[in-house]
């Protein structure tokens, strides 16, 4: 099966305008063909337009795939602070984001 993707260049700041990329694909024969309505003709031909949303999304997707999970940045700066011994706990943050989180858990949880 061949997929042609033609049309596929998008403008980033005309998410709105409707431009839309094409994507054609050619079934094989071992499929069956269909007949189009004005010209009598079999088709072999399947279309999808996506639009330019949807073209920014699967770009932004790509680029947040290259991101790291990680911000080694803020690891290393702990990790210093702690070996030099100024890395302070805040006891009432950590007891706070606990609870929030227990919170979320139980009502959100199913059944509830």
């Amino acid at each position: 099966m061949a997929i042609e993707i033609t049309g596929s260049t998008v403008n980033p700041n005309s998410a709105n305008s409707g431009e839309t990329s094409n994507i054609r694909r050619e079934q094989g024969s071992q499929s069956t063909s269909t007949r189009s309505p004005e010209t009598g003709q079999s088709s072999t031909a399947d279309t999808v337009s996506l639009t330019a949303t949807a073209s920014q999304l699967q770009q932004l997707e790509s680029e947040l795939v290259s991101l790291p999970v990680v911000d080694t940045n803020r690891v290393e700066a702990i990790r210093q602070s702690i070996q030099s011994g100024s890395f302070e706990v805040d006891a009432n943050r950590v007891a706070d984001k606990l609870t929030s989180l227990e919170s979320d858990i139980f009502s959100n949880a199913p059944g509830q």
